[in-house]
């Protein structure tokens, strides 16, 4: 089983991204791969599925979009191809809070989630998504970079609280690092 790839991007398709790594290209079907932009090195959190035609890597630009997806193909009646039209057109706060307030009429409108299956991703997934959908990925990327630089958790755990998660990785980094050679 893969967690996370990173490459560089090859080719962006409205259903797929190549992405080389290693001088390897991976085929990843992606729920939207027009977020990326062609040639950018990225990191994608990936799932596998192994089927007896096929092994299809599936992959995501957050590690809360791919929890999301492993939450609604958990459904019965809900596939892959079914929970990527759900993340495609979709913020994951948007698809989290309607299953929480009990919205299945939110979700019948993703193609391919009729009245039915909305009504089982809500009876399945109410109150079970548990995740910070704003900062999570964010704060275990900043975590891994700060201590892959020597820093101990309890300096990583102040800095962090110090810190707008909401800013993108790089500059998390950057003003992480400032704020750690004041202490």
């Amino acid at each position: 089983m893969y967690a996370y790839i990173k490459g560089l991007i090859t080719k962006i398709n409205p259903s797929y991204i190549e992405l080389e790594n290693n001088n390897i290209g991976y085929l990843i079907k992606m729920p939207n791969p027009y977020v990326f932009k062609l040639y950018d090195e990225v990191t994608i959190y990936l799932y596998q599925k192994v089927s007896d035609d096929a092994i299809d890597l599936y992959g995501f630009k957050t590690y809360e979009e791919k929890e999301l997806f492993l939450k609604l193909i958990s459904v019965n009646g809900i596939g892959p191809k079914s929970a990527l039209s759900i993340l495609a057109t979709g913020d994951v706060k948007g698809i989290v809070d309607a299953i929480d307030l009990g919205n299945a009429t939110y979700l019948t409108k993703f193609p391919g989630i009729g009245a039915k299956a909305s009504q089982q991703i809500v009876l399945d997934l109410k109150g079970k998504i548990n995740f910070d959908v704003s900062n999570t990925s964010s704060k275990s990327e900043l975590a891994e970079a700060l201590s892959s630089l020597g820093y101990g958790k309890k300096d990583i755990e102040k800095v962090e609280k110090k810190l707008d998660m909401d800013l993108p990785i790089e500059s998390l980094i950057k003003e992480a690092l400032k704020l750690l050679t004041r202490m």
